[in-house]
């Protein structure tokens, strides 16, 4: 999820393609079945019933037990988990590595893993400041240490060339790692609901951030206060107010559930969130992606949320993105309506349905 914010039933999805005969936009309406959205991601169920069918998902003991350690610049631990395909090994079986957004961590990404690992091996990696990875006190988190964190673990950890597939602030650090990658550890991109910064201090021209600016700027100097920015802090970590934060982000409702308030709110009570927070919250925006988009040429996906309140439809940046198809050859992008923020979790089962026929088109090619 984006930060700042802390960040069902769903007409059909419309469809932005490049197709394979023209370089014009392509609309489509698919048919969906409009069945209850019903959820159940308990430590004791780990199957979810949605409108596209059962999506299996992975119980949070299981990413606790497979979860292994690795030590970044010889310093810091970075928690990761790994599933590999259970079939053999095939061309068409790819590597991914899960990026999570803003105060998530590697189980949101629960009810995607056992989807992708049937013909794939996952990799999902918690980022420095998250989940169970270390929270250095006076660490300056920046969206390019982010970035440098996720080359430097494909090149040791990894070693072979890997999809990213990243989700709001993690879909912009897989970007920039993409277009800073001189060694062809990045064989592709996902992008879910991508956002424009690390804050909402980037501004891309749209009006609503610049009428927001002095405020912004307002929250940036109470943040820097201990104690104002440890009460705001209990404030958002309250695991009702995150209910009510959640359901405001995601579209299908029936998902925001205890266990997703647990993932989110499990590791902000850990030692070093706090400073994590306040410095991401106050910290330089990061690298523009409009600006990055340009210099990669790696295949792209992107899905994109239409009841996304953090980074809209009518904002700059996905204006920017769903103009991408008709310039450039190499990508590819689905808007999904009724979704959030977080699709991956929101509707899983829209993701997977045009993640993976995406992924088994690009090992043929």
């Amino acid at each position: 999820m984006r930060a700042l914010t802390w960040t069902g039933l769903a007409p059909p999805s419309t469809v932005v393609s490049r197709t394979t005969t023209t370089s014009t936009v392509t609309l489509r309406r698919l048919s969906l079945r409009r069945d209850r959205f019903c959820i159940k991601a308990t430590a004791s169920s780990s199957a979810a019933v949605s409108s596209g069918g059962v999506v299996e998902a992975v119980e949070l003991v299981e990413i606790g037990e497979r979860s292994k350690k690795w030590k970044w610049k010889g310093e810091y631990s970075v928690n990761y988990f790994v599933k590999d395909s259970p079939e053999e090994v095939t061309p068409a079986s790819q590597t991914v590595l899960l990026v999570h957004g803003f105060g998530a961590s590697i189980p949101h990404w629960r009810r995607n893993i056992n989807a992708l690992s049937k013909n794939h091996t996952v990799y999902a990696i918690d980022l420095l400041g998250f989940g169970a990875s270390d929270k250095p006190p006076g660490f300056s988190y920046t969206m390019e240490s982010w970035a440098e964190l996720i080359l430097n673990f494909l090149e040791e950890v990894v070693q072979k060339p890997t999809i990213l597939i990243g989700n709001s602030v993690g879909s912009l650090a897989c970007v920039i790692a993409a277009s800073e990658s001189q060694q062809d550890l990045v064989k592709g991109l996902v992008l879910l609901n991508c956002a424009g910064g690390m804050n909402n201090k980037a501004v891309f021209d749209d009006w609503r951030i610049k009428l927001l600016m002095p405020l912004l700027l307002l929250i940036d100097f109470l943040l820097k206060q201990r104690g104002i920015a440890s009460a705001l802090f209990n404030r958002v970590k309250d695991k009702e107010n995150l209910k009510n934060i959640l359901t405001n982000v995601y579209g299908n409702k029936e998902n925001v559930d205890d266990t997703l308030v647990e993932i989110i709110a499990g590791p902000a009570n850990t030692e070093g969130a706090l400073d994590a927070f306040v410095s991401i919250l106050t910290g330089p925006p990061g690298p523009n992606p409009i600006k990055l988009i340009p210099e990669i040429s790696k295949p792209v996906l992107v899905l994109w949320g239409d009841q996304d309140g953090l980074t809209p439809l009518d904002g700059p940046v996905a204006k920017y993105f769903t103009s991408l198809p008709d310039q450039l050859p190499n990508f590819n992008l689905y808007v999904l309506q009724g979704v959030g923020h977080c699709p991956q979790d929101d509707r899983p089962d829209l993701v997977h349905e045009r993640l993976l026929p995406w992924l088994a088109q690009l090992s043929s090619t």
